[in-house]
């Protein structure tokens, strides 16, 4: 294939990967974030202790964690049917990013809010404030330079994730990666979408870092 052929199959596939990625961040925040500062309100010394509630929640991040995406999107077939009707395309492939990304994002939540001074902690309770005063007010804009390189790493795992979908029928540049660059050996087709997916990263890593430096000089 020619450069004049492969242009046009680029933009849609680049348009795909980024509903893919963009749909399924958006859920990652909704239910990770969330997920993330229970995990620390519940600790023993937390705002909300409640141990055994706490190791449940962390025994389900790690397995989910722990599973390869492409085991985790087969294994949940039957629950993306479910609530997509469909195992195929774009929309179908939202449902495993998210439940892949979710326990992912929430450890690196989890790992910012940590690094927050428990002084800052005591003196808002000090001062009266309640439980989610102190994580509105207190905790999430104290580490908000950690949760934002926490979800830049999180948008650059679910490129990746993304591209592998495309072994599926994913759609995006994994998909056009795979039908073209590797089932009809179109080496120039492989070599362009790969080089892409570099410059999209290296251009959201970039964004993400510039970001928490500058939230971080407040």
């Amino acid at each position: 294939m020619t450069w004049e052929e492969i242009a046009p199959l680029l933009w849609p596939a680049t348009w795909e990967t980024a509903q893919m990625v963009g749909w399924a961040t958006l859920f990652t925040v909704l239910f990770g974030l969330p997920l993330g500062v229970a995990l620390v309100a519940f600790d023993r010394d937390g705002l909300r202790p409640l141990p055994a509630l706490k190791s449940v929640l962390g025994i389900v991040v790690n397995i989910g964690r722990s599973l390869p995406f492409i085991v985790l999107m087969i294994a949940i077939i039957p629950f993306t049917r479910l609530v997509i009707g469909t195992t195929i395309g774009t929309a179908a492939v939202v449902v495993p990013l998210t439940v892949g990304a979710v326990p992912f994002f929430a450890r690196l939540v989890e790992t910012a809010l940590r690094e927050v001074g428990t002084d800052v902690v005591q003196a808002a309770q000090a001062m009266g404030a309640g439980r989610t005063a102190i994580v509105r007010k207190v905790l999430l804009p104290e580490a908000l330079p950690g949760l934002v390189s926490g979800l830049t790493v999180t948008i650059v795992a679910l490129i990746g994730y993304s591209a592998m979908a495309g072994t599926v029928g994913g759609g995006g540049l994994g998909d056009l990666a795979v039908r073209y660059g590797y089932q009809r050996f179109e080496t120039l087709v492989m070599i362009v979408t790969v080089v892409l997916l570099i410059v999209i990263v290296q251009i959201l890593q970039s964004l993400g870092d510039w970001v928490a430096r500058r939230i971080s000089h407040k």
